[in-house]
């Protein structure tokens, strides 16, 4: 199974970052490298329905893609809560979710599960489990 990394402080932020939303979803994006997470940052869900959608303000997301291109750090992936929910992406994540081999982290009853979006037949409906690691 795949694995991603991510430092205790990061992996307690997400889940700050999920508790101050609620009852909305938080949303953001997972920066770094070789499968290790070195730097979150939320950003704003404009979803038209924040409590059961998601969706990650666009010039947060075009922002990183150019600060990407222009040598800045990599998105390794997006992250997003469920409140009330599991960890386990919704047939929502699964028609969004676009299969560029990025990371997606869930967190849901103070819980992270990590996945990546693939084609049907997976572990999970259009969704591949990865170990998500957590370190000092």
């Amino acid at each position: 199974m795949m694995a991603v990394h991510i430092s205790r402080q990061h992996f307690d932020q997400l889940l700050d970052f999920a508790k101050l939303a609620e009852p909305n979803e938080c949303c953001g994006l997972l920066f770094g490298e070789n499968g290790r997470i070195v730097d979150v940052k939320t950003a704003e869900n404009v979803a038209t329905n924040p409590a059961s959608h998601f969706e990650i303000d666009p010039a947060a997301l075009i922002a990183a893609e150019k600060e990407q291109r222009a040598g800045g750090m990599a998105i390794l992936g997006y992250f997003h809560s469920h409140p009330g929910g599991t960890c386990n992406p919704s047939q929502t994540d699964a028609d969004a979710a676009a299969k560029d081999g990025r990371y997606w982290l869930i967190i849901a009853n103070n819980d992270i599960k990590a996945w990546r979006a693939a084609a049907p037949g997976g572990n999970h409906p259009h969704f591949d489990a990865v170990l998500l690691q957590r370190g000092a």
